[in-house]
């Protein structure tokens, strides 16, 4: 979908630097993804104390982990 934003060049130059992507496109897809992930983990944080889940902890980070490289990939094309 195309999208006309008015968006400061300064913040997509640093965006693009320490995220290591080429395109601004790229930038803010990855951007969009990670903010939506932020807010969905802080969300579950805030339940903390109020559920009883018996969890592996390890096993949450490796799929976390998986999940992360697929996304990246994803987003450079597939590579």
């Amino acid at each position: 979908m195309r999208t006309t934003l008015n968006l400061s060049e300064t913040l997509i130059a640093e965006l693009m630097k320490v995220s290591g992507v080429k395109t601004k496109t790229e930038a803010i897809h990855l951007a969009i993804s990670e903010f939506i992930r932020q807010k969905k983990l802080a969300k579950l944080r805030s339940l903390s104390g109020k559920l009883r889940i018996d969890l592996d902890w390890r096993e949450l980070e490796e799929t976390e982990l998986k999940s992360q490289k697929l996304r990246e990939r994803a987003w450079h094309g597939g590579r």
